[in-house]
């Protein structure tokens, strides 16, 4: 049990050098690089909801514009940054891997564990903002915020690394994943309430796991939210799945890197 305890405090101590690292290579060593992060998914929302106001758009649901679409768009924004991050994680961390410490997985847990802070910063200081303002009211199921927030995580924590491994064997895949993933902004609820729409269109439409996690963000905040499209388990079915595969694939595939 002590050798044990010494590995496990070996290992959170290469992830959080690794935490520090990605942080000062991502916003630098000034503060205004790590604020700026958080600045700049805010002003995209304020910036979609000036837009909506002038043309006089209102909440498909609740009173507050600004809310509707942050528990769309911010969602959204936190899957998608979590994928296309950790896509790159390998090539990104070339040299380091040479350490016998490091591992490919250490890399992959550091950016999910940085992404996923700096995300919840900033949707606790927006929602707060909005709270504050007088847009929004406080969340009526704030455990049901947490458990999407974790959902969502998970999610693009398995997607991530699975791409991250496909990437490592076929460079044009992050080129194709990319255009797989532009419609996820129309096709993901972030600008209407799912079912509203036609039948047909909602059959469709179920399949996307992030609509279902934005879905899962709106009940948690609204009250008498009503989803029909809402089925928790499809995105956390999901996200075990592709972390199983991505990092089974990533064992796999560090083999065959140690024997080239």
């Amino acid at each position: 049990m002590k050798q044990m305890g010494r590995v496990l405090l070996l290992q959170a101590r290469v992830i959080g050098t690794l935490v520090l690292r990605e942080t000062r290579a991502s916003f630098g060593t000034s503060q205004f690089g790590y604020l700026w992060a958080i600045i700049t998914p805010a002003a995209g929302v304020a910036v979609l909801v000036m837009l909506f106001s002038v043309i006089g758009r209102q909440p498909p649901f609740g009173s507050s514009l600004a809310l509707f679409f942050a528990t769309g768009i911010l969602t959204l924004e936190f899957y998608t940054k979590l994928s296309n991050t950790l896509m790159t994680t390998f090539d990104a961390n070339k040299a380091l891997l040479t350490y016998p410490l490091i591992k490919e997985t250490d890399a992959i847990f550091a950016r999910v564990i940085l992404i996923s802070a700096t995300y919840l910063l900033i949707m606790i200081l927006f929602y707060g903002g909005l709270i504050v303002l007088g847009l929004a009211e406080l969340p009526v199921y704030p455990e049901q915020l947490m458990f999407a927030f974790a959902a969502t995580t998970l999610f693009g924590f398995g997607m991530g690394t699975l791409n991250a491994v496909v990437v490592s064997l076929w460079d044009s895949w992050s080129h194709i994943e990319k255009i797989l993933t532009r419609p996820l902004f129309f096709l993901s609820g972030v600008f209407y309430i799912p079912s509203n729409l036609p039948p047909e269109a909602v059959a469709a439409l179920r399949w996307n796991p992030v609509l279902h996690l934005v879905e899962w963000f709106r009940a948690g905040y609204y009250t008498n939210y009503d989803s029909s499209v809402l089925d928790r388990s499809y995105p956390l079915g999901l996200a075990m799945l592709f972390i199983l595969l991505g990092l089974g694939g990533e064992r796999l595939y560090r083999k065959k890197r140690t024997r080239v």
